[in-house]
Formats: structure tokens, C-alpha cells, sequence
């Protein structure tokens, strides 16, 4: 019996693997399950940030597979964190992503941002850093 592919499954596996390799490299890796836990970890803690809107306009952007990621354990009822500390966010990113504190996590937040820079527009990463308080902005924009 021959082999079916299914070509929406394949490209979307195609490009989760790009945006995996490209996060991979700002960190300096070829270790791909690193860049996976810090890719979920960064999305995570950014997506319980955004408003249930800004989420779903960042998750348009998304690869299928990655967004799929990006949604596991999403609760859309519950209100954004607040508070306008960074280190809560880069505990957040620590913990979830298994990284050895707020120097590690940092480094990760920025690899994960310079490659949502290349792939999601200038306009939606505009309109979510809008939605965040100035200090975790900063660590984003680092």
C-alpha cells in the first residue's frame, strides 16, 4: 500500500521545522527539542499576557503545528496576567521551558523574538508589544 501524504500536514510540519531551526541558530544549538521547549515557553508566557484578540491575531501568524503548541492549555476566560515586573515573565520562561534562570530565559526571549521578527509581521508584533507593561517590553525588544 502506498505511502498518502497529506500536504497541508506536511507543509505546516515543513515550516514548524524552519521556525525550530531558525530558533535553534539564535541560540546557538542543534539541539531541537531545546528550541522547541524554548519556543513554547516564550509563546506561552506571552500569549497569558495578551488580551483573548491579540492572541488570536498572533496565532494567525503562526505555522499550524505551532499554533497548536502555542493554544495547548490555553484558558481564553481567564484575564492576561498583569503586573509590569519582568522577572515574573522570565520565571515564567525558566520554568516551563526547564532553563537555568532569568539569564538563560532572557537569552531564550530574545532568540524566540529575533525569529518572530522574521516571520510575523512588523505591524502584529507592534500591536502586541503595545499590550505589554514597558519593562517586559524592554526584555523583548532586547
Amino acid at each position: 500500500m502506498p505511502a498518502s501524504h497529506v500536504t497541508i500536514i506536511d507543509r505546516s510540519v515543513e515550516k514548524a521545522n524552519v521556525w525550530l531551526g531558525d530558533v535553534a541558530e539564535e541560540l546557538g544549538t542543534d539541539d531541537r527539542q531545546y528550541a522547541y521547549r524554548v519556543l513554547r515557553a516564550t509563546l506561552h508566557a506571552l500569549r497569558d499576557r495578551l488580551s483573548v484578540d491579540e492572541t488570536a491575531q498572533l496565532a494567525a501568524q503562526l505555522p499550524e503545528l505551532i499554533r497548536g503548541f502555542y493554544y495547548a492549555d490555553w484558558d481564553p476566560g481567564r484575564r492576561p496576567e498583569r503586573g509590569s515586573d519582568a522577572r515574573p515573565f522570565l520565571d515564567r520562561v525558566a520554568a516551563e521551558g526547564i532553563l537555568h534562570g532569568d539569564t538563560e530565559a532572557s537569552f531564550a526571549v530574545g532568540a524566540v523574538m529575533r525569529v518572530l521578527r522574521r516571520h510575523v509581521s512588523e505591524g502584529e508584533l507592534a500591536d502586541v508589544l503595545a499590550e505589554l507593561p514597558a519593562p517586559i517590553r524592554a526584555v523583548l525588544e532586547a
